[in-house]
């Protein structure tokens, strides 16, 4: 089966596990929730699971998950097919009965067969397999979920969920105090420029490694980042600039990094001026004469960012990847 660059030696079916649940690519929340009806499976000793018994879990774990009224989809202006049957089921359109077939025909066309990918690519390890109508579970799950970690691979889940639903609500936000800021950076920002030329100037600095994760880089798999996320700030100022690995990346998107990550980058642009870089005469004047005023000044922008951007990337609680020995590894395996 055509892997991610991975083996079994190097991340286990644990790893496997974790990797699925916290890196892959949401649009919407189905593979959480197709997550949490494995693990209730795996709790029971089932070895094979009907698509109605799925449909089943399915449709109670929404009905309880949209009592809260949070988005389940990144589009702001479309709805998942499990909010429209659950809402159908809410208002009296649908009986129980009804609502569970209409799971079982429309809402797995997609996460069932895309379960055990993550960026697009397979890994090569399975959870579960199709035949016959049926999820077959293999020993991999009953194996992670046997463990003595199994609770909390259960709470990054919910973790997961949490922060999925945060990330779509943030784009649906409309107050006036979040236009006004958005308003005050857009006119005080100009049009996207070509940045890849600052790669020499930031690598200096970072030696190669990846400025969210630590692991080397390569010279196929370089990334110009923006960490206060370029959708708030509206410019291209190096002070904001950093060199990433496409896979962490895509996973941080446009939201925002976590406070140590502005710290490193405060840290970062202080080495700069303390060396005499040449680019210190351009920071200085992007962020202040001092390195009081250039803290105040990236804290503020960092402040405004999370009025307008909900999301904060740090995927679990607690979780970090400048210092997650897993997040590293799964790395590693990627650039192999």
């Amino acid at each position: 089966m055509a892997g991610i660059g991975m083996n079994h030696s190097q991340l286990e079916h644990r790893d496997y596990w974790r990797a699925i649940i916290l890196y892959g690519i949401n649009t919407a929340t189905y593979k959480i929730a197709l997550g949490q009806c494995l693990v209730g499976f795996a709790r029971q000793g089932k070895t094979t699971v009907t698509m109605h018994e799925l449909a089943e879990e399915f449709f109670t774990l929404y009905l309880e998950r949209l009592r809260t009224g949070k988005p389940q989809l990144m589009l702001p202006n479309r709805r998942t097919v499990m909010e429209r049957i659950v809402d159908q089921y809410n208002l009296g359109k649908l009986s129980r009965t009804a609502a569970v077939d209409r799971v079982e025909t429309e809402a797995f066309g997609d996460v069932v067969p895309r379960f055990h990918t993550v960026n697009n690519l397979a890994v090569p390890v399975k959870f579960y397999e199709q035949a016959d109508g049926r999820l077959v579970i293999t020993d991999s799950l009953f194996e992670v979920f046997s463990s003595e970690d199994s609770i909390g691979l259960e709470g990054e889940l919910g973790s997961r969920w949490d922060l999925l639903e945060a990330a779509f609500e943030m784009k649906r936000e409309n107050s006036h105090l979040i236009n006004d800021i958005r308003r005050f950076y857009l006119d005080r920002g100009y049009d996207r420029t070509d940045i890849t030329h600052t790669r020499p100037v930031l690598n200096g600095y970072q030696k190669g490694l990846c400025f969210y994760c630590g692991v080397p880089l390569k010279d196929s798999d370089v990334h110009v980042d923006h960490c206060i996320p370029r959708q708030l700030v509206s410019h291209d100022e190096i002070w904001n600039l950093v060199l990433a690995h496409d896979f962490c990346n895509s996973q941080k998107s446009d939201a925002l990094p976590g406070p140590a990550y502005v710290e490193k980058l405060i840290q970062r642009n202080e080495h700069f001026i303390a060396s005499n870089h040449p680019i210190k005469a351009k920071l200085i004047e992007q962020l202040g004469p001092t390195a009081k005023h250039r803290r105040t000044y990236v804290h503020q922008v960092y402040s405004d960012a999370r009025a307008v951007i909900k999301y904060t990337w740090e995927g679990i609680r607690g979780y970090n990847p400048d210092t997650d020995p897993f997040y590293k590894s799964f790395v590693r395996c990627l650039s192999t």
